[in-house]
């Protein structure tokens, strides 16, 4: 892989893209609502990424997301990603969630049990958030306590954890309601 590049392919949820340089994958971005929008997304990432043809590690991991968003099974285990800049408590964030099995889940409080930084709940969401390998590192497969299908990263596109997680056959609580939002800050009521 000389220098980096990008490369925009086909899903059944929209056109994705794909970036990388010499030390592996950098980032994908799931499809935006239009081809025009995930690309300027993939030029703010890497300004300095030509769209080129992927060399054939880069080749798996499309044919690998394809196959996930399609509803197929596929293993992407195997595929290098360039954590250059990624802060060591992610990149173990990161390790972890490519461990959770398709079909099940894991609570950012399950994450940081694992880690052994069970104070690290919000670290965890923090790091989920800010993943760059969207599918590659299913972190859609990490919810918040309750299991709730919660927000997905910028890099996620217009896709919702809950649809991805619905196409790998996974159920999730639904959302969340103004009762479940408010009941925790709520004061209680004085008995009358």
């Amino acid at each position: 892989m000389a220098g980096r590049g990008y490369s925009i392919f086909d899903t059944g949820l929209g056109r994705c893209g794909i970036a990388w340089g010499e030390l592996g994958v950098m980032g994908v971005q799931l499809a935006e609502a239009r081809e025009i929008d995930t690309r300027k997304r993939l030029f703010q990432l890497y300004p300095d990424a030509r769209e080129l043809r992927p060399p054939l590690n880069v080749e798996i991991a499309i044919e690998g997301i394809v196959a996930l968003l399609r509803g197929g099974d596929s293993n992407l285990s195997d595929v290098t990603l360039d954590m250059t800049g990624i802060p060591g408590f992610n990149q173990r964030v990161y390790a972890f969630a490519r461990s959770i099995p398709r079909g099940e889940t894991r609570t950012y409080g399950e994450v940081a049990s694992h880690l052994r930084a069970s104070g690290a709940v919000y670290s965890v969401a923090q790091a989920i958030a800010r993943n760059p390998f969207m599918i590659i590192v299913p972190c859609h497969r990490v919810l918040e306590a309750g299991h709730y299908a919660d927000k997905i990263s910028p890099n996620g596109g217009v896709i919702s954890k809950r649809r991805l997680l619905s196409i790998e056959g996974t159920h999730t609580t639904s959302s969340k309601t103004l009762f479940d939002v408010l009941l925790p800050v709520a004061p209680p009521r004085a008995p009358t």
